[in-house]
């Protein structure tokens, strides 16, 4: 078991009671009743306090005379966001920009954090990525029974020729699970990757030589996030899409 980092610690001194109550609950068994808080779950909290905070700080400062930096570097993320969803999803997408942000932005901070001394991504655990995916998955395919009722999203699956309805109705079924794995792997991988990668630099070259790791951590750290933003959009266009 992985070494608890302080935060975790803090957590599992004030929360353990609740946490074991909750997990008995569910009738989940506490891997250890002393410290039921990981180091995955640890982190994504931060994460979520860290961005409830800087929201609540720019909607306080907002100003259309003389925006701050920060309400700038936001207004651009939801431009780079909403001009990705506009070119994908099209017409209608504005509705969708929301949850694909604060993917975006959840994603990519789960990412960096691992930078900070004392932290780690929570997405180089197997469970952070699999519940973004999940989410995902349960978004875009409510949102496409939404848009196109029960039997028209059925159709999505069916294909345009009706004699090959029996073949292509399993195979689609599969590539929508498949994408699941694929979401929770890519990001999973690459983050664990990261993260052992530039560990191991750090411990046998402490000086010089793991700066060019921690840039280079910096960079998967955005394009991952981006990439799980990306496929998450071209799954929700794909269910929200109306036959011609």
């Amino acid at each position: 078991m992985n070494e608890q980092l302080a935060f975790t610690q803090l957590l599992n001194k004030l929360f353990a009671g609740p946490a074991n109550a909750l997990l008995g609950a569910l009738h989940v068994p506490a891997a250890d009743p002393a410290a039921p808080i990981d180091n995955s779950f640890s982190m994504e909290f931060l994460v979520f306090l860290f961005l409830i905070a800087t929201f609540v700080l720019i909607r306080s400062r907002l100003s259309v005379e003389s925006p701050g930096g920060l309400q700038h570097l936001t207004e651009m993320t939801h431009e780079f966001v909403s001009g990705q969803v506009h070119d994908i999803i099209g017409h209608g997408g504005e509705t969708f920009v929301p949850y694909l942000t604060a993917l975006f932005v959840f994603i990519l901070f789960a990412n960096l954090i691992g930078l900070v001394p004392g932290f780690e991504s929570p997405t180089q655990e197997l469970g952070v990525p699999l519940g973004c995916a999940l989410v995902t998955f349960a978004y875009y395919h409510l949102h496409g029974l939404r848009k196109q009722g029960l039997f028209g999203y059925i159709k999505h699956f069916l294909g345009p020729v009706p004699v090959m309805a029996p073949l292509l109705f399993p195979i689609e079924i599969f590539s929508h699970l498949a994408r699941v794995l694929s979401l929770t792997v890519r990001l999973y991988a690459n983050m664990f990757a990261g993260e052992m990668v530039t560990m191991v630099f750090f411990s046998l070259i402490p000086i010089g030589v793991p700066v060019v790791f921690l840039l280079l951590h910096l960079g998967v750290s955005l394009l991952q996030a981006y990439i799980f933003m990306l496929l998450a959009t071209i799954y929700v266009a794909g269910a929200v899409a109306e036959e011609h």
